[in-house]
């Protein structure tokens, strides 16, 4: 698999700040799928393709440290699951807490959320819109370094609630 579609799917992808209010979201697991992902303005193959060269390349020990971090891939996406603690925060925790990225609400216009990110290897901007507390999208511009190169990168993600059940997925500390 090409580094810098990893490096853009793993940064951009599970890295997604996001912060919404109790009122915002249902608790429970969600699938993120993302689309229209550029790296230097160069397309990059569909999300659904991107996951199933990953899944076909991890190892059975990969998979657990991934499902370990509350990072499951089935479906259309990424799944994650939000518990009701999580989302009666200002913080919805879809990033690694470990990963060292922060988050910072720049906007508040109704159901529009602008903000900006910031990761050891990743920094930029985007906007939430909150279609219902079960869907929302975002659009993310940024600049990303997971290869040892600057490169700048953009994506859209769609994210729709799939129930109060998480099944096997399993929230984030």
């Amino acid at each position: 698999m090409n580094v810098p579609l990893l490096g853009l799917a793993v940064v951009f992808g599970l890295a997604l700040p996001v912060a919404a209010q109790a009122q915002m979201l249902q608790p429970g697991l969600w699938e993120l799928t993302s689309s229209n992902m550029k790296v230097d303005n160069q397309d990059l193959p569909d999300l659904q393709l991107i996951l199933g060269q990953i899944q076909s390349q991890m190892t059975p020990e990969q998979r657990a440290q991934l499902e370990k971090q509350g990072i499951t891939m089935g479906g259309k996406g990424i799944r994650s699951c939000l518990t009701p603690e999580q989302v009666k925060t200002d913080n919805i925790p879809l990033t690694d807490p470990q990963s060292g990225c922060k988050q910072e609400i720049t906007e508040r216009t109704g159901n529009q959320w602008k903000f900006r990110f910031s990761c050891p290897k990743a920094q930029g901007a985007g906007v939430a819109t909150f279609l219902s507390d079960r869907e929302f999208t975002t659009k993310v511009n940024g600049t990303f370094n997971a290869t040892g190169i600057q490169q700048k990168g953009s994506l859209d993600t769609r994210a729709v609630w799939l129930g109060q059940d998480c099944g096997t997925v399993k929230p984030r500390a």
